[in-house]
């Protein structure tokens, strides 16, 4: 008698179709010992201020394994559509973004 390798189980995920995306263009990262908290806003052109409507908290591990998928998936849009580039020249005053490394103290 044998046997079929059986197949791991595979997670069945729902996507809920009132699903609201929210789009984010700048985010705040911060840490502490047991976790990983981002923050995401949005900023318009122009605006004084703005308000955190998503946190992300997460384990450093979680934040890792986010960190490599976003890194394959940044390098699978590069090979298809192109260079993503973040200095631009022709943008001398690009407005300070949360994005931005060079935030980083």
């Amino acid at each position: 008698m044998t046997s079929k390798p059986q197949k791991p189980n595979q997670l069945q995920i729902e996507i809920p179709a009132d699903l609201t995306p929210a789009y984010t263009n700048f985010a705040i990262v911060n840490h502490g010992y047991n976790e990983i908290l981002i923050d995401f806003a949005h900023v318009a052109p122009g605006a004084p201020k703005t308000r955190v409507h998503t946190r992300l908290v997460l384990t450093p591990y979680h934040a890792k394994l986010l960190l490599q998928a976003l890194g394959q998936n940044l390098a699978k849009y590069e090979k298809r559509f192109g260079e993503i580039k973040t200095q631009r020249p022709d943008l001398p005053d690009r407005p300070v973004m949360g994005f931005d490394p060079s935030l980083i103290h």
